[in-house]
């Protein structure tokens, strides 16, 4: 019987913070020691009235939003390739709530990578929303990485 095995693949979760960068390298440097590829998920949904600290709304269209998210994503991406070019990436961007789509995506990966906070919540907290409900929801091993020492 021959068995069929996918590649190992490393989730890591970026919303263009410099926390997701510091999470997406410290995946590539993890994904080059496990040679497996990394699917960098960027997850976006609209906001909604009242978010964004108070400010009012302002109309964007859906195709601006996605296009944006792809465009933190791809600069992410890039960013962190031409460091690790010997590490694959795929890139995923995806509408829905960060925290429920990377625990989706990260079904079947060897490890869930998240920066420990994002764009979003109050500055001061050690855990963001995203990162500590991933690290109970996950399928699989998830590492929250600190932001660097200066910056805490």
């Amino acid at each position: 019987m021959v068995e069929i095995t996918t590649p190992a693949r490393v989730v890591v979760g970026v919303d263009g913070s410099s926390h997701s960068l510091d999470a997406l390298r410290w995946a590539a440097q993890e994904a080059r020691l496990r040679h497996a590829s990394i699917e960098a998920v960027y997850a976006w949904r609209p906001p909604y009235i009242g978010e964004a600290g108070g400010m009012a709304a302002v109309a964007v269209s859906w195709d601006q939003l996605a296009d944006s998210a792809q465009a933190s994503l791809d600069l992410a991406v890039d960013t962190v390739a031409a460091e690790a070019p010997d590490v694959t990436f795929e890139r995923r961007c995806l509408e829905g709530p960060p925290a429920l789509t990377l625990v989706e995506e990260a079904k079947d990966a060897v490890m869930l990578v998240v920066g420990s906070r994002g764009h979003g919540g109050f500055l001061g907290l050690l855990l963001g929303s995203v990162a500590h409900h991933v690290a109970h929801h996950a399928p699989c091993p998830v590492v929250v990485v600190p932001p660097p020492a200066d910056q805490r």
